[in-house]
């Protein structure tokens, strides 16, 4: 427990129906009954039990009221940090949210650090650091699929498994360890076993470690960039895909001559849809400054969708464009099939463009696009599929542990049988401190400085 008080405002600001001053510690009930005054005598906060809510006014120092708020009382354990937790609910707005926070403050409480909440949360037992770092991705979850793996995290599904990962290499370094003090009585361990239970985990840290790139997916998202020769429907496909007119469409070649880009939601996927300058060669030093920024983008995308006129047929133009770009990474779209005039044919296609996937529809009369976006999700989930129901979300440094972890499992294997049991128990050991850093066992004050510092002050 912390010997401090502090005090954040925990909601966004701007104008809203509600805010919310967070407070948290050993003495903070008796402080904010010092400023707040109850609408009935008789409701002394510090009296009031646990996770309730009591109506009055947040008072100053000349006892005028300032704005009539609920407080609600979250007593220890049983609260966010595991120590007393008050918070003011006033009225939404920067100044209501301000001055209640300001007169908490000169009670002796202090303003919060980034993190600090989740900092104590974690401290006092309420969560490991596994569940602290899901509180981060629920905020930042921009689809309906990342926000679910998120809250699966901070519901405990990685510890889950980080301790089933360690109970089973604890059983291994108990066999070990009888082995190596008690040799008369116990004799060699069973090496086949142990290979059987190493092979076991390690197939595990594998599965995890792919179901997490899977999740990697859904929580960053891809770029998908529009590109193609002028005047071929790139950004009427883009303002179709955001239902909203963010590109300028024209008739006029080079009408876009800059990167024009938005997110939208494709099954689950945050894909960040990047609107390219048409690819040619141009005087115009504007447009041509354009063509080189598409050229870049196009370079670092995850997939790249090449667009093509029907009536235009294939140019030179188009095979220029189709050589500058990753096959790995190509969309075909055929544009315009709602012509009556197509001079690209299914035998050209599939010349040209020899294993891409190729989409025929309209922008125009919105044909195709259903195709094109369950392409786009085949193409980033391509080979990340699993048939198992294991669905994990990891950030870099869990990974990191994990990685370190099947390192040890993979040389301990190696050295089955040969090496003395004391170097066995030594990697196993050091198998276990790197999962231990997953949940936060065996973390360094400074990682834990860094975790928390990305969080936002009153979480």
């Amino acid at each position: 427990m912390f010997n401090d008080d502090i005090a954040a405002i925990s909601t966004a600001p701007g104008e809203a129906g509600i805010a919310i001053v967070r407070m948290s510690g050993c003495d903070v009930i008796e402080k904010v009954a010092g400023i707040f005054k109850p609408l009935h005598t008789s409701n002394d906060i510090r009296t009031r039990p646990s996770h309730t809510l009591t109506l009055g006014w947040i008072i100053d120092e000349q006892k005028e009221a300032v704005d009539e708020v609920l407080i609600g009382l979250m007593k220890a354990p049983r609260s966010y940090t595991g120590e007393d937790v008050v918070e003011i609910n006033c009225h939404g707005g920067t100044l209501a949210a301000r001055r209640c926070l300001e007169l908490a403050l000169q009670t002796g409480i202090r303003i919060a650090e980034p993190g600090e909440f989740s900092r104590r949360s974690f401290l006092n037992g309420r969560m490991d650091v596994s569940q602290a770092e899901a509180v981060i991705e629920v905020i930042r979850a921009k689809t309906e699929k990342g926000l679910k793996l998120a809250v699966k995290q901070l519901s405990g599904h990685n510890s889950r498994q980080v301790q089933n990962l360690e109970e089973r290499l604890i059983y291994v370094n108990a066999l070990l360890e009888a082995s190596l003090d008690f040799p008369d009585e116990v004799g060699e361990p069973d090496y086949e076993e142990i290979r059987s239970i190493l092979q076991e985990q390690l197939i595990l840290i594998d599965k995890i470690l792919d179901a997490a790139q899977r999740a990697e997916i859904y929580r960053e998202g891809i770029k998908v960039v529009i590109c193609g020769k002028p005047n071929v429907g790139k950004s009427s496909l883009l303002n179709m895909l955001l239902r909203q007119e963010k590109a300028i469409v024209t008739s006029i070649p080079g009408t876009t001559r800059d990167i024009i880009e938005d997110y939208i939601n494709v099954n689950g996927i945050p894909v960040k849809l990047m609107d390219t300058a048409g690819i040619r060669s141009t005087e115009d030093i504007v447009e041509r400054i354009g063509v080189e920024r598409s050229e870049e983008v196009i370079k670092n995308a995850d997939i790249v969708l090449l667009l093509l006129d029907v009536e235009a047929g294939i140019t030179d133009e188009d095979t220029k464009i189709y050589e500058i770009i990753d096959k790995r990474k190509a969309i075909i779209l055929v544009n315009k099939e709602d012509l009556e005039a197509k001079n690209i044919s299914g035998e050209q296609l599939d010349e040209i463009f020899q294993g891409v996937k190729i989409i025929r529809g309209s922008v125009k009369e919105e044909t195709g696009l259903e195709e094109l976006e369950d392409s786009i999700e085949k193409m980033v989930l391509s080979g990340k599929l699993a048939s198992d129901d294991l669905e994990t979300m990891i950030n870099l440094r869990q990974k990191a542990a994990l990685l370190q972890a099947k390192k040890h499992l993979q040389e301990t294997l190696e050295a089955l049988g040969t090496f003395p049991l004391d170097c066995l128990g030594v990697d196993i050991w050091g198998a276990l401190e790197s999962l231990g850093q997953v949940t936060g066992k065996n973390l360094k004050e400074e990682i834990m400085d860094r975790i928390f510092h990305e969080f936002c002050i009153g979480k």
